[in-house]
């Protein structure tokens, strides 16, 4: 199972310089909650993303504990591989790792960055839900969500989707997307 997992500004904004535009503590407190807990306690959940979110993330966390790490680079080098992280070349490669050697290691992949891997996951059959957190303020960003096609319904009974939250003056909401289905 593949969901996607993202902040982003009013302007769709989701990163300036290699780094997030904002420091939201609690924000980060949910997103390590959701992106570890399993139904299953046997599984692990599985977090796939770029280089530059990967390098984003300071040292002292990486790997993000609790979960297996999948890294998309074509300079495989310059990921220091260790237990349980994985170098994939490409977003059809790493689907192939979680869909063989990981199948029953995996209980949810989530997709957490950066702009160009949310682009293949969108087009992506397996993608099944977003969680969005939907920062309400402009940040100026150089990197940016692509627009969500129609095919995305807003679920108003998710236990995700919350009251507005505030933190250091910003305010927040949770939201979850599923994918239409036919």
């Amino acid at each position: 199972k593949l969901d996607n997992y993202f902040l982003l500004s009013e302007n769709l904004g989701i990163g300036k310089n290699g780094e997030l535009p904002w420091r939201l503590k609690n924000e980060l407190k949910y997103f390590a909650n959701l992106t570890k807990t399993t139904q299953t306690p046997a599984k692990k959940n599985a977090v796939l993303m770029g280089r530059k979110t990967w390098e984003s993330i300071p040292a002292k966390f990486r790997p993000l504990k609790d979960r297996i790490n999948i890294v998309l680079t074509s300079q495989a080098e310059l990921v220091k591989v260790e237990e349980g992280v994985y170098v994939c070349p490409d977003f059809p490669s790493a689907l192939d790792l979680l869909n063989t050697k990981l199948r029953e290691e995996i209980e949810i992949c989530w997709v957490i960055g950066g702009s160009s891997v949310y682009q293949e996951a969108l087009k992506s059959p397996e993608l099944s839900r977003l969680y969005i957190t939907r920062i309400k303020k402009d940040f100026d960003c150089d990197a940016f969500f692509p627009e969500l096609e129609a095919d995305w319904i807003k679920q108003s009974d998710s236990e995700s989707n919350s009251i507005q939250q505030e933190e250091d003056g910003i305010k927040y909401e949770y939201e979850v997307y599923e994918r239409k289905t036919e």
